[in-house]
């Protein structure tokens, strides 16, 4: 220990000065590692959840007779599926381990930017998914998508199953790649996005008589965003609106 943490302690190099520092060390390290477990095994959880709904994997709940996942599948798959828990745990011990001196300050912050980023890409791929789909509801609505894709494409682009992988999982790469490169959230953008879509709405309807079902989608597809994620920037920015009852009347 230096003489400054002596001094700020108010030690005096004694043995006796040196328990204090050791126990929030440890305590650090057991409130770090809980923090980026539980990360860890949300984010093992959505990748799991991708295998078992769009790859047809069984589930990880699947050897403990669990789960909705595709029961002909390979049993190997599912202990795959399982086994990714505990590996996850065990690579953030690692990691915490050999990053033992940093703190909890400086953990949150990389989190809460991490978050950020999550955010920030989110958005990007709600815009780009649901621009995407309403050009696609439209040629489809109108019979555009046979004459400019050919009957098959047009067929299976109908289909959710083919529509996620071939349109949507591209544009989530394309959102990840804007939000590396944006340090903006944009969410006034959604916002006005929003307006547009809706007076759209009003005037194909009230002037031209015309309106289809994909129109209100895309508007409470985006409305949806808007509140989820600006709410949960909100939560990171922590600027809810907090009304205190327990603390103040106990």
């Amino acid at each position: 220990m230096t003489a400054d943490a002596n001094t700020v302690l108010g030690g005096t190099g004694n043995s006796a000065d040196f328990t204090v520092p050791e126990l929030n060390h440890r305590t650090t390290l057991l409130v770090r590692m809980f923090g980026w477990a539980v990360l860890a095994s949300m984010t093992v959880f959505l990748f799991n959840n991708y295998l078992t709904f769009w790859h047809g994997w069984p589930g990880e709940g699947a050897p403990l007779g669990l789960g909705s996942g595709n029961k002909g599948a390979p049993m190997a798959f599912a202990w795959l599926q399982l086994a990714a828990y505990p590996v996850a745990v065990a690579l953030v011990g690692f990691y915490v381990l050999r990053t033992g001196d940093r703190n909890l300050r400086a953990d949150s912050v990389r989190i809460s930017n991490i978050n950020t980023f999550i955010i920030r890409a989110a958005f990007f791929a709600v815009l780009y998914i649901g621009i995407a789909d309403a050009i696609i509801s439209f040629m489809r609505v109108e019979g555009f998508l046979p004459v400019v894709f050919g009957n098959e494409m047009a067929l299976n682009l109908g289909k959710s199953l083919y529509r996620g992988p071939v349109v949507h999982i591209p544009l989530i790469g394309l959102a990840i790649i804007t939000a590396v490169f944006s340090r903006s959230l944009g969410f006034p953008w959604l916002a006005l996005l929003v307006i547009v879509a809706e007076l759209m709405i009003v005037i194909t309807r009230f002037i031209f008589s015309y309106e289809q079902v994909f129109m209100g989608d895309l508007v409470r597809f985006w409305y949806a965003a808007l509140f989820l994620f600006a709410s949960a920037y909100t939560l990171l920015e922590e600027g809810h609106v907090r009304v205190d009852v327990f603390y103040t009347n106990f």
